[in-house]
């Protein structure tokens, strides 16, 4: 598919609008269900670049759940307590436990339920059944993964009586690394932002105790990749595994990884 037509652009108003490659080649997904729009786009890339760095990063499968362009959470696929099901009203789900997947965007969407509701989805792995049941249920506009099994496109194309936003994205596909935007005629041009969130990045250690619990070391990984993602100078705060809080700093003079 060499381009997609949106219905209107961010507003009704705003016609013709599509999305396509500059260079002419197909576009990276596959668009199984539904008809996205542009905020729609701008929330499956966005999000989808934040769990496939996390997975890079981690080796863990992540989920989360952007609105308005920004993430309300994400997380990566470890245990969930009963009083964290609870938290997360997913304790009445049957076989949570057997789906890392599906116990991330437990986590992603449990966060912040009024802020995640008509959420776009981002999945790191291919979407099981497990995690299918999950989306089926919540409020939400779509979903982007690297692929689906045949029960869970199944279930997912239920949704929204037939039009849920199913798009699935070629993991292998690597963005230039140059990237542009006009904004009122005139282009802007810089290079992406690449910066690795690794374990060189956390090596200089500061404090006067240099040791760092494998654990928060994950946190930290977790929060640094979420604030890229983010459109403000923001703060994250992540617990096991778990972006908790997502907010916008008051220091502008502070270094901004977004």
């Amino acid at each position: 598919m060499k381009e997609f037509e949106l219905k209107y652009g961010c507003n009704p108003n705003q016609k013709p609008a599509k999305i396509f490659m500059e260079d002419g080649s197909d576009l990276p997904i596959e668009i199984l269900c539904g008809r996205p729009g542009y905020i729609n786009f701008l929330d499956a890339f966005n999000s989808w670049q934040l769990v496939k760095e996390i997975k890079e990063a981690l080796g863990m499968p992540a989920a989360t759940s952007f609105k308005h362009v920004s993430p309300t959470s994400a997380a990566v696929g470890t245990p969930m307590s009963d009083a964290l099901k609870k938290a997360c009203f997913v304790d009445d789900i049957e076989g949570l436990d057997d789906s890392p997947l599906a116990l991330a965007y437990a986590r992603a969407r449990g966060t912040d339920r009024m802020s995640s509701f008509g959420d776009f989805i981002a999945l790191s792995d291919i979407c099981d059944t497990d995690t299918a049941r999950l989306i089926k249920r919540e409020v939400s506009d779509g979903v982007i993964a690297p692929g689906y099994t045949d029960e869970a496109l199944e279930l997912l194309k239920q949704k929204k009586k037939g039009a849920y936003n199913i798009i699935q994205i070629d993991p292998s596909y690597r963005p230039a690394p140059i990237e542009h935007k006009q904004v009122y005629g005139i282009t802007f041009e810089q290079g992406r932002n690449e910066l690795d969130i690794n374990g060189d990045l956390l090596s200089n250690i500061v404090t006067v105790n240099k040791e760092i619990p494998e654990s928060a070391l994950i946190d930290m990984k977790i929060a640094l990749i979420t604030l890229k993602y983010t459109q403000s100078n923001s703060v994250c705060y992540v617990k096991d595994g778990q972006a908790i809080g997502i907010g916008a700093g008051q220091d502008r003079k502070s270094t901004r990884l977004n």
